[in-house]
């Protein structure tokens, strides 16, 4: 049985936002009215998995045991490599405030991978992942559930808001990613084997990749310099371990162990991917860009790499092979989750906003070359 209880938050939230997003109530028993006002927002704890399973702590505009029948749509929001969930969902907030769309119809909801750093947010008896083992979908290293892949938890939290005993409605699922939350939701996008089996139950799948630092490549070629429009093998004189995961299919993670890379391609290219990097996301000395040698053979900046790995899909693309991948860069825009997701195409990809509504928003362009 999967149960909820909820916590004492981490951050203030503006009252403008929380209006629109109330928390639920500490009791956990019923769900949170759209319009009721709330000074800060609550981590709830969700219990996931099967047999025994495990608790993990999410942000919610709703109490998820509360009565969830109406909810049509569900967002989530990943968080980056400081593991800030509140604020990711203040921003999700935001947004759908701006959208908008009925909250009462929209579950918004922002996973909080603990992270051995995180004692003092009170995650107790929760898996606790290494401070950025998290992203790539390694094992938890300690707590109860010790041993789950965050790639796994991703697999629970997708099953637990398409039960369809729990919320009859959903029609669509979103799982957004910025920078660190982006490598994790593009890792889910490609390794996990539930995805089809949702579609098939009639609810759309899609994943939006915001700004990440690096891209899980299914063979060993990366984009070669200066221009990054080739490409070859990478010099293992240079990074002797640039084709291992997390960049790579060598050394695969334990979720997907023995997984093949080409079929991994055929089968990702026909998800529903939304691709987007800020057109000035292109610092390559940019304080939390990945500078390991596997990322540097992506590419010096983030909008290399996007690009660069844009161009390898075609690469490897057969005669007449479909695709549902989109790609867009956000003109005047850097490493700033709020403003990609708030751009014309991004609050597009995330919560289905219409462009013209969105004049604040910055614009998007097709990639360039």
């Amino acid at each position: 049985m999967r149960r909820i209880t909820q916590y004492l938050p981490a951050t203030i939230v503006a009252a403008a936002v929380m209006a629109l997003a109330g928390c639920a109530s500490q009791s956990g028993t019923t769900p949170a009215s759209p319009g009721a006002a709330a000074a800060r927002p609550q981590w709830q704890r969700v219990h996931l998995g099967s047999g025994a399973g495990y608790d993990f702590p999410v942000y919610a505009n709703h109490a998820l045991n509360g009565d969830l029948r109406g909810i049509r749509e569900v967002v989530f929001v990943q968080h980056g490599l400081q593991r800030n969930g509140d604020d990711y969902y203040e921003a999700g907030a935001a947004l759908l405030k701006a959208s908008g769309r009925n909250p009462g119809e929209v579950l918004l909801v922002a996973p909080n991978f603990p992270g051995t750093p995180d004692a003092a947010k009170h995650f107790d008896n929760m898996p606790v992942w290494t401070v950025q083992g998290w992203i790539g979908g390694e094992d938890a290293v300690s707590g109860p559930g010790a041993g789950v892949s965050s790639l796994q938890v991703l697999d629970d939290l997708l099953a637990y808001v398409t039960d369809r005993q729990r919320l009859p409605m959903v029609r669509k699922v979103t799982v957004a990613g910025h920078s660190g939350g982006a490598q994790i939701v593009h890792r889910y996008a490609v390794l996990n084997n539930v995805d089809e089996k949702v579609r098939a139950s009639g609810i759309d799948l899609r994943y939006v990749v915001a700004n990440p630092s690096s891209y899980l490549y299914f063979t060993p070629d990366r984009p070669v310099a200066p221009d990054y429009r080739r490409f070859a093998p990478y010099s293992t004189s240079t990074c002797a371990d640039y084709d291992k995961y997390r960049y790579g299919m060598r050394d695969m993670v334990a979720y997907a162990r023995g997984a093949d890379g080409m079929t991994l391609y055929r089968r990702y290219m026909q998800r529903q991917v939304t691709y987007l990097v800020g057109s000035e996301d292109n610092d390559p000395n940019h304080r939390v860009l990945d500078k390991a040698c596997g990322a540097e053979a992506e590419g010096p900046t983030r909008l290399q790499r996007a690009r660069a790995y844009w161009r390898y899909e075609q690469v490897l693309a057969t005669p007449g092979q479909a695709s549902a991948h989109r790609s867009f860069e956000v003109a005047g825009v850097g490493h700033d989750q709020a403003r990609m997701f708030g751009s014309q195409c991004g609050a597009q990809a995330v919560f289905g906003m219409d462009p013209a509504a969105n004049g604040k928003g910055a614009a998007c362009r097709a990639p360039q070359p």
